[in-house]
C-alpha cells in the first residue's frame, strides 16, 4: 500500500513571465517608509505647529489639537489619541489587506504565485475577523476628517498684530487643502460609504437622492486604489512641511 504526500508548492514558484515581484516589493517600501515616518512624527510629540508671521497651520497626525481644545494632559504624545482612528481605517481598507497581505506576509504574493499556505482561510478566524471592524473606523476617521478640514480652512485666516484674523494664503494653506481633499476622495469612496449610501436598498428608483450619491461614492470606489496612495503621499508631505516650517528650517512664505 502506497500513501501519496502533498507538499506544500514552493514559495514564489509561477509559471508568469513578467515581473510580478515589482509591484509587492514596491508596496513593502512605500508602506515601510511611511509607518516608519509616521511613527518618528507621532512619538516625537512637538513641531507640529507652525504659527509664524501670524499663521495657523497644523499638522494633519494632530488633528484634533486636543491639548488646545480640552486641554488634556498624558504622559505620552497626543497624536496617539488621533491617529487610532484614520490608522484603523487605512489597516483594515479592502484595497490596504491585500496590498499587505501580499507584500508583508506573501499570502499570496501574486495571482498565479503560491504562497506559505496550504489552502485559503479566509478572514474568518482570530485576529482576522477582526478586520470586520471597518465600517466603525470609516464613522471614526470621518469625524476626524471633518476636523481636518476646518484646519485646513483655519490656515487661510492669519493674525495680525492687532489680534484679528485676515484672510491670507501660504503655501502651508495650500499643502494642507491639498491633503484633505486627497483624505476625502479616499475616505468616501471606500467600500463602508458606498454601502452606508445604497447598500441596504433594493429600489433605486424609490430613492433617486440616494441613488445619485451611490453613484458618487462608485464613481470614487473606482479608483479607491489610487486615492489611497495619494493620501498617504499628502498626508505624510503635509506633515514634513509643517514640522520644518515649526522646527525653522523654512519660513512658510504667503502667498499673499
Amino acid at each position: 500500500m502506497t500513501t501519496t504526500t502533498h507538499a506544500l508548492p514552493r514559495l514564489g514558484r509561477t509559471e508568469r513571465r513578467d515581473r510580478w515581484w515589482e509591484a509587492p516589493l514596491a508596496t513593502f517600501v512605500g508602506l515601510s517608509v511611511f509607518g516608519a515616518y509616521s511613527l518618528f512624527a507621532a512619538i516625537q510629540g512637538r513641531h507640529y505647529l507652525y504659527t509664524g508671521g501670524g499663521a495657523h497651520e497644523l499638522s494633519p497626525f494632530y488633528s484634533p489639537d486636543l491639548k488646545s481644545l480640552f486641554g488634556l494632559s498624558v504622559p505620552f504624545s497626543y497624536a496617539f489619541l488621533v491617529l487610532w482612528a484614520p490608522g484603523g481605517l487605512r489597516l483594515t481598507c479592502y484595497y490596504y489587506r491585500k496590498a499587505y497581505y501580499r507584500s508583508f506576509f506573501l499570502s499570496p504574493p501574486a495571482c498565479a504565485v503560491s504562497g506559505p499556505r496550504r489552502r485559503y482561510l479566509g478572514e474568518r478566524t482570530f485576529p482576522l475577523v477582526l478586520q470586520n471592524v471597518h465600517r466603525y473606523f470609516f464613522y471614526a476617521a470621518t469625524i476626524v476628517l471633518g476636523f481636518l478640514w476646518y484646519d485646513a480652512g483655519r490656515s487661510f485666516a492669519y493674525r495680525t498684530p492687532g489680534g484679528s484674523l485676515e484672510f491670507g494664503v501660504g503655501i502651508g494653506s495650500l499643502v494642507l487643502l491639498a491633503n484633505v481633499v486627497a483624505l476625502s476622495l479616499f475616505t468616501f469612496g471606500c467600500n463602508s460609504a458606498r454601502h452606508l449610501a445604497g447598500g441596504h436598498l433594493d429600489c433605486f428608483s424609490c430613492a433617486r437622492a440616494r441613488y445619485r450619491v451611490w453613484r458618487g461614492v462608485t464613481f470614487l470606489n473606482l479608483r479607491h486604489r489610487d486615492w489611497a496612495w495619494i493620501s498617504l503621499a499628502t498626508v505624510g508631505l503635509a506633515d514634513l512641511y509643517v514640522r520644518l516650517a515649526a522646527y525653522g528650517v523654512f519660513h512658510d512664505p504667503r502667498l499673499f
